[in-house]
């Protein structure tokens, strides 16, 4: 077989195979090739470049022994498909459930994670979103340290073990998302830099240095990138990627690399003959992001909505420390409600400056938006969930509204475990740090930061899904409710309608209520302890959240923190 590199500024480039060292010869553009006899799937490998090494290879498809390990060759036609008649699934109209591997189950493999797919299918989600998969540092990581971007942690199960789940995802009428990392590599295994300028030669963000899109010999970083997201959409059959920090990616060039990426995605589609997202990560509340190339926007299918998030979270939660603090009014959650995003150019008090563009004709469902997710949970000092009664009524909200909901595990019913986060760096001085870098991180967001060290195996074993729970009574409630939530979503056109100018909303001035309009149909929620009467005129009740609601007068009396959808005028 053909072993090939890329090292632009090497002098001498050699590969470590089947017991000894043999020369590579250098080729156009900087790429090395060696022609070696006798290697196959599953032979070790490494590059040695000007005497050092042997490193893993840049695009190592499989790291059998972890990040400091050899690579081993992998021929992704040996995996035998069953997706045959899968077509993909579209993001409109979709319900989306975020996991990690590890925590997802006590095992924390794909195969483990395989078994609970009849819960989601009960569930009635459209697709899974999976956190990293690249290879990390030790045995547990939230999986945004990765490195060797081209293969997939041991721990879960290795190349085979991912493509295995979603060929199940598959035949179980679920597509799958994965969540991939190109703002940055971990800061433990990363050995690019042997190879050539991969790096920008400053920081990038708080999580490390930036990666070369726009300098010198950046034309071939820009494809190792690219060739990574075309490898998981065509070669593991996923759906669509989930693209993190995306806001962190430094690249000055007319053609921005997103844009470079949803062309070439967009090509793949029509070769694989299924639709494929591309789903950015971006606190920039900038609408470009995901209008069309041909509208001079950067094409991506959809992207996170924080500004959702936080505007359900203060109404649910009462919060209103660090970037909070601008979402504490129902008259905010009226606003994301009806135009996408809060701050459209308005004064951000936790950037202090003026943040975001209009997303005035951006359809609802290129914003996901969502009432938990990894981020919002665990980046909480104590990795501590939304209780019961603010579940509720955030998922009546969140599933009745014009964006893409997005679920995180355990949510649905309640989950009591925390999602900590959690690290097993190998070198001693990233290990004894993390916990202070971790609290830098977040100093000025209002905590009091008292988290558990991320380095102990118990922050991690503890973030891992009790699955006894949903036997309760009061999780199983919980779990019916939700089910409840996404069959009502999937029935009624309304609920699933993402053209923001048709919702309208009505706020009680003294912050218990609010009043969703979805077409004909009402969701009514009372924030407050207490009971509350809207302005609603009586009708057919189709779901609520907790009885009894009673006509009173001209409105509608609701419990306590409950939420009802209802048609007013039918009976």
């Amino acid at each position: 077989m053909i072993f090939e590199v890329w090292a632009p500024k090497a002098t001498v480039v050699e590969v470590d195979v089947l017991g000894g060292r043999r020369a590579m010869s250098a080729g156009e553009g900087g790429w090395w090739t060696a022609e070696v006899d006798g290697a196959g799937h599953g032979t070790r490998y490494g590059f040695v470049v000007d005497g050092d090494g042997p490193y893993p290879d840049p695009r190592s498809r499989r790291q059998p022994d972890g990040i400091f390990g050899s690579s081993a060759v992998y021929d992704h036609a040996r995996f035998t498909w069953s997706d045959h008649d899968w077509k993909g699934r579209d993001l409109r109209g979709a319900v989306i459930y975020e996991l990690h591997v590890g925590t997802f189950t006590s095992e924390g493999t794909f195969v483990a994670a395989i078994e609970k797919l009849p819960h989601l299918v009960e569930l009635c989600v459209d697709f899974v979103e999976v956190m990293p998969v690249a290879p990390v540092p030790g045995g547990r990581n939230w999986g945004y340290d990765g490195v060797d971007l081209y293969a997939v942690n041991e721990t879960y199960g290795g190349p085979d073990g991912l493509k295995s789940f979603v060929d199940a995802c598959h035949r179980a009428g679920i597509g799958v998302i994965l969540d991939v990392v190109y703002n940055h590599l971990g800061p433990s295994g990363n050995f690019l830099r042997p190879f050539g300028p991969y790096f920008a030669g400053y920081d990038g963000s708080y999580w490390g240095e930036a990666v070369n899109l726009d300098g010198p010999d950046s034309d071939e970083v820009r494809r190792y990138f690219i060739g990574n997201a075309q490898q998981w959409l065509r070669d593991f059959h996923i759906d669509g990627l989930r693209l993190d920090a995306v806001h962190a990616l430094h690249d000055r060039r007319a053609t921005h690399l997103l844009a470079e990426l949803a062309q070439e995605v967009d090509a793949l589609a029509c070769s694989v003959g299924r639709p494929l997202s591309l789903i950015a990560e971006s606190d920039l509340n900038d609408p470009r992001m995901v209008r069309s190339l041909d509208a001079g926007g950067l094409g991506m299918t959809a992207q996170w909505n924080d500004d959702v998030h936080h505007a359900l979270h203060c109404a649910v939660s009462g919060e209103s420390h660090g970037y909070y603090q601008d979402f504490t009014q129902l008259t905010a959650l009226a606003k994301v409600l009806t135009s996408g995003v809060l701050h459209d150019g308005t004064y951000s008090s936790f950037r202090a400056r003026a943040h975001g563009g209009s997303f005035d004709g951006v359809a609802g469902h290129r914003l996901v938006a969502c009432l938990q997710n990894h981020d919002q949970i665990g980046n909480r000092p104590v990795g501590d969930r939304l209780p019961i009664p603010a579940l509720k009524i955030g998922a009546g909200l969140l599933l009745t509204s014009p964006f893409t909901p997005m679920l995180f595990m355990g949510e649905e019913w309640g989950a009591r475990t925390p999602f900590l986060f959690f690290s097993d760096h190998v070198e001693p001085e990233l290990r004894e740090s993390e916990g202070t870098r971790r609290e830098r991180e977040f100093d000025g967001f209002g905590y009091v930061w008292e988290a558990p060290n991320p380095s102990d195996e118990e922050s991690f074993l503890r973030s891992k899904l009790d699955w006894t729970e949903v036997k309760e009574e009061e999780h199983w409630s919980l779990l019916c409710w939700y089910r409840d939530l996404i069959a009502l979503r999937k029935a009624l056109p309304e609920l699933s309608d993402p053209r923001l100018d048709r919702v309208r909303v009505e706020v009680d001035p003294g912050g218990r209520w609010l009043l969703m309009w979805r077409g004909e149909l009402a969701v009514a929620v009372n924030f407050s302890q207490e009971s509350a009467t809207l302005p609603l005129p009586p009708g057919t009740v189709l779901l609520t959240s907790d009885e009894p609601v009673s006509a009173d007068g001209d409105g509608l009396r609701l419990p306590a923190q409950s939420l009802v959808i209802s048609r007013p005028g039918a009976s």
